[in-house]
């Protein structure tokens, strides 16, 4: 997900840097005070994307945040840790040695936000509805193993796999895995617009502007059935056009926690406690930054000019200028909290070398400097995104090996060209859709991989990918993930760049902050709530 772990101290081991004393009690929010959080995500309908808030679409952080809080999930993971446990679902597992059928039963009286009943008849059809959209944009590739899907009973769920899949019940934590009012939802369209209809702990309502998502306000649903216990009865989601201003509305106290969006300065500022009253919460980052490879494009379709460009960017130069060290250099698409990574591209490529990359060149006979455009997105990774595109534009041409050109789009234009292989090289952000290796493997690998990348290696296809599936012992399958990260550090489809670390800013009487984010940095709006 241009978004959405593992092993990682979850939420549960975050740092905690107190800038002010932390007020009051449990913090139900039951006087009706909402919590209000802040975000500089955007969120907007577009003739590409008219539905941003469709399951079958959405496939961010931004949308996922508002989904996750509006729709169930037969599986959820817990407040902390990694094992997914029920959610819609009673209990759910494997009937099979060779994970390729999976049964759930149902909670007994589920009703969706509008009352109407939730049965297996809508599980069924929100996951074969996934599948049949089939939207490039989309988010079938979570469940293209999915093979059929039964139903004995209002109740029972049985789906069927094509393959086997130990990751497969993480999987359905996942927005792509929501609950859907078969009643209200079409079978083979997007629901256009900003309207949800759900099961989740809160039903919500949105405010829309120019096409632009500028508020969500969530209600504690009355007829939610799981072990989730809101602590607010209410939260709004205001998103910001600049964190400028959202700094401000903090300051003032018209928002309570900031989730999203703030710059390295800022978190500093907050870091030195410049905004009184306002604590700073740090985790372990386990969102990365990568540049990804039109691998049929001719400017980058020889590995060579791919290789030459992994010798010649300075990681450490990145986080220190443009991130002020607010992320770690990544030498892996596995991020380091992962226990199956290795620094497999400072293995291979070691520290910066100029000379080095100019023989890689040489001896492919690429004539240099190689003319190259770098593709970002403007206004979906925050503002430092166009400072980094420079400082990488700086190293590579710095070394005479390159010619290198840079251009921002929107991301409504940005994403949609990514796709369709427009560009050359671009610049892309992941949050893990799951707490596993496999969500930052299998979704760039893979044919039908989210991005639509050409690159296509057999043996992790159809060797690597399928064994570490099989392995319920997760740990088992750490020797393949690590074939796979070799692999992907020789051919250069992808080149990691940086992990960052997740901070969640609140005011004194904010509870719950701790908790903000699941081990898939999933928003749980549920865990906040307001002391005295």
């Amino acid at each position: 997900m241009t978004r959405k772990s593992l092993v990682l101290p979850a939420v549960a081991g975050l740092l905690i840097s107190t800038l002010a004393a932390c007020g009051g009690t449990d913090g139900s929010g039951s006087d009706g005070k909402a919590i209000v959080l802040g975000s500089t995500d955007r969120i907007e309908a577009s003739k590409v994307a008219p539905a941003p808030l469709d399951p079958a679409l959405a496939y961010d952080f931004a949308s996922w945040s508002v989904l996750h809080n509006t729709f169930q999930t037969l599986m959820r993971l817990p407040r902390s840790g990694t094992e997914p446990i029920p959610d819609a679902a009673e209990k759910c597992g494997f009937q099979d040695r060779q994970s390729e059928q999976y049964r759930c039963t149902l909670r007994s009286g589920l009703k969706f936000s509008n009352g109407h009943d939730l049965t297996s008849k809508d599980v069924k059809f929100s996951l074969d509805r996934v599948l049949r959209i089939d939207d490039p944009n989309g988010t079938k590739s979570l469940l293209s193993n999915v093979d059929k899907i039964e139903t004995p009973s209002d109740r029972e769920i049985v789906i069927h796999l094509s393959q086997p899949d130990a990751t497969f019940p993480s999987k359905l934590t996942t927005p792509a895995a929501a609950i859907l009012d078969s009643e209200v939802y079409k079978p083979d369209a997007l629901r256009d617009g900003f309207e949800m209809t759900g099961s989740g702990p809160y039903s919500a309502k949105t405010e829309v502007r120019n096409n632009k998502l500028v508020k969500v306000v969530f209600t504690k649903n009355p007829h939610y059935k799981g072990d989730v216990q809101p602590k607010s009865d209410k939260a709004e989601m205001r998103f910001y056009d600049s964190a400028s201003t959202m700094e401000q509305a903090l300051v003032k106290g018209d928002i309570d926690v900031v989730h999203r969006g703030f710059s390295p300065e800022q978190l500093d500022k907050l870091n030195k406690g410049e905004i009184k009253g306002v604590r700073l919460f740090e985790s372990s980052g386990q969102g990365i930054r990568y540049l990804v490879f039109n691998t049929s494009d001719p400017t980058v379709k020889d590995k060579a000019v791919r290789q030459a460009i992994a010798h010649l960017v300075d990681r450490q130069a990145l986080v220190r200028d443009v991130y002020k060290r607010t992320a770690e250099p990544l030498y892996s698409m596995i991020p380091t909290s992962i226990s199956s990574h290795i620094n497999s591209f400072h293995n291979e490529y070691g520290d910066p070398d100029p000379d080095v990359a100019r023989s890689v060149l040489h001896d492919a006979g690429i004539s240099t400097p190689v003319k190259l455009k770098l593709t970002y997105t403007t206004d979906h990774y925050g503002p430092e995104t166009a400072a980094e595109f420079k400082e990488l534009q700086k190293q590579l041409n710095s070394s005479g090996l390159f010619s290198v050109t840079i251009k921002g789009y929107p991301w409504r234009e940005f994403r949609p060209a990514l796709v369709k292989r427009e560009f050359s090289a671009s610049g892309m952000g992941w949050l893990p859709d799951f707490p596993d290796p496999d969500s930052y493997t299998a979704p760039f690998l893979t044919k039908d991989n989210f991005l639509n990348s050409p690159y296509r290696n057999s043996t992790i296809q159809d060797e690597l990918i399928p064994k570490t599936r099989q392995e319920a012992q997760r740990s088992l399958a750490d020797k393949d993930f690590q074939s796979i990260q070799n692999a992907v550090a020789s051919d250069v489809p992808y080149l990691p760049l940086w992990q960052g670390n997740t901070y969640v800013a609140a005011r004194g009487n904010v509870t719950g902050a701790e908790y903000a984010f699941d081990s898939s940095t999933m928003l749980q709006l549920w865990e906040l709530g307001k002391g005295n």
